[in-house]
């Protein structure tokens, strides 16, 4: 009975390798344990995980074909659904998703299902020569604004509706928060460049380089032939504390750090992008982006790095995966703390908070848990005459994000909320007819699944608002 009780492990680089290297840290299961842990599904009636994915992929089909090892179809299964099973078998959380609803894990353990989709995905990339079938055009024209994962899956979506589909991307490589977001040990970037080839064998076009709201307008995207478009442009704007000293040099947002160092390569030896490689690292924030830094800081050289997080362990958002993997190598959290002030210096040694001078510390003050907020978390207070300072040359801040407002600005008539998240009704449609919108730019920071999901969705909502045009 042991072999349905838990799941297979699944092989990863040891803490004191992975540490010196930005090669992926989970290793993938091999046929032999993929075919072992497909096993354990009890195959239920109600196959509760499908509601539980938000691309809806058929998930006991596929576990079931990997039990008879048929791999390949246990690809085009996925692929019906999914259009980034490699990527979202790496990094989505399916502890809250589709494995959080598997009916095994009621007793037991649920199915590494994220596991197993990795498996399935990398071993199509290896061994098979399929690719998705493109599709005769229908006559009509679509543009989607930015290359993250809801304006890739849409992009999919509608090319395999026949659809004439073009991305934009602000940046030079396409790939969104995939590319320059998470950590390269996460996600290779050979994955995403693979999964983006996928999409442009099904005749998906990718402009890169264009801001749309600078270079182009929406509305000179419509005067161009684009009869819908869909804004996918995620939540790349950092939030800040406004606490005095996050002015000085050595201070970094959690997007530009990995910005620099994921897609501009700064950890390269050779690199010509600027970052500081900090010796002693404070990362504020208890995320899945708070864990990549602070990863990354480690793998740059770092001494030391503390993870700041003004709740308790059990109230981190971070994956469970990603808060052990930090813990095993070395990364030193310090919850139920919240950062009150960055302390500098200037070149001549002295305390200088002024945007000229250098990280030297960061002032915290010790937390405590009260009620329950509205959204039902524990209200954090600070203890008072709690203050303590810790010695730090380099603090990255990762409290969250918010949605760039250039779209905004640019585009008459698109509303947003307070918070600068593009406001859409249940069919992703925009105050704008014939603009659609999904993923961050909507929800503020969420799952790569999730925006999936909304880019599938949005895709379905343009398809039938052309039809019936």
């Amino acid at each position: 009975m042991g072999i349905f009780t838990k799941k297979f492990d699944m092989p990863t680089q040891p803490p004191e390798k992975r540490i010196h290297n930005f090669d992926e840290v989970a290793l993938g299961y091999t046929a032999e344990i993929a075919v072992k842990e497909a096993t354990r599904c009890i195959k239920c009636k109600n196959q509760p995980c499908i509601s539980g994915c938000p691309v809806n992929i058929n998930i006991p089909k596929f576990i079931s074909m990997i039990a008879q090892e048929d791999f390949d179809g246990a690809y085009k299964e996925i692929s019906l659904s999914s259009a980034l099973p490699a990527i979202c078998g790496r990094v989505c959380p399916q502890e809250h998703q589709c494995e959080g609803k598997c009916t095994l894990g009621i007793k037991f353990e649920p199915i590494s299902i994220g596991r197993l989709e990795r498996f399935v995905a990398d071993w199509h990339n290896e061994n098979s020569d399929y690719i998705l079938e493109k599709q005769e055009r229908n006559g009509h024209k679509v543009a989607v604004i930015g290359s993250g994962p809801s304006g890739l899956t849409c992009a999919a979506e509608l090319a395999r509706r026949g659809y004439e589909v073009t991305i934009y991307e602000a940046l030079h490589t396409p790939g969104g928060v995939l590319v320059y977001g998470i950590p390269e040990f996460r996600l290779p970037k050979k994955i995403v460049k693979k999964e983006i080839e996928n999409l442009k064998s099904l005749g998906v076009k990718i402009e890169t380089n264009v801001v749309i709201g600078k270079t182009l307008t929406i509305e000179e995207l419509f005067g161009m032939g684009y009869e819908a478009a869909f804004v996918g442009t995620g939540a790349g704007l950092p939030k800040f504390m406004g606490i005095p000293g996050e002015s000085l040099n050595g201070v970094y947002s959690a997007n530009e750090f990995l910005c620099r160092s994921n897609l501009m390569k700064a950890y390269e030896n050779n690199s010509y992008t600027p970052i500081l490689k900090g010796e002693s690292v404070a990362v504020v924030g208890g995320g899945n982006v708070a864990m990549d830094s602070a990863r990354t800081a480690l793998r740059m050289g770092a001494k030391k790095v503390y993870i700041i997080y003004r709740r308790s362990m059990d109230e981190i958002p971070a994956r469970r995966e990603e808060v052990e993997h930090a813990i095993e190598e070395g990364v030193e959290f310090r919850i139920l703390t919240n950062p009150v002030e960055i302390i500098g210096y200037n070149s001549e040694n002295n305390l200088n908070n002024s945007k000229n001078g250098f990280v030297r510390a960061i002032k915290c003050v010790k937390m405590e848990l009260g009620d329950f907020d509205e959204d039902g978390r524990r209200i954090a207070k600070a203890v008072p005459d709690s203050e303590y300072i810790l010695d730090v040359d380099t603090v990255i801040i990762s409290i969250g994000t918010y949605p760039n407002p250039l779209i905004k600005n640019t585009t008459k008539g698109l509303k947003v909320n307070s918070k600068g998240c593009i406001i859409v009704d249940e069919s992703c449609l925009t105050s704008c007819e014939g603009i659609y919108a999904g993923g961050d730019s909507v929800t503020g920071a969420a799952t790569v699944i999730s925006a999936m999901g909304a880019g599938k969705s949005a895709a379905k909502s343009i398809d039938e608002y052309l039809k019936n045009k």
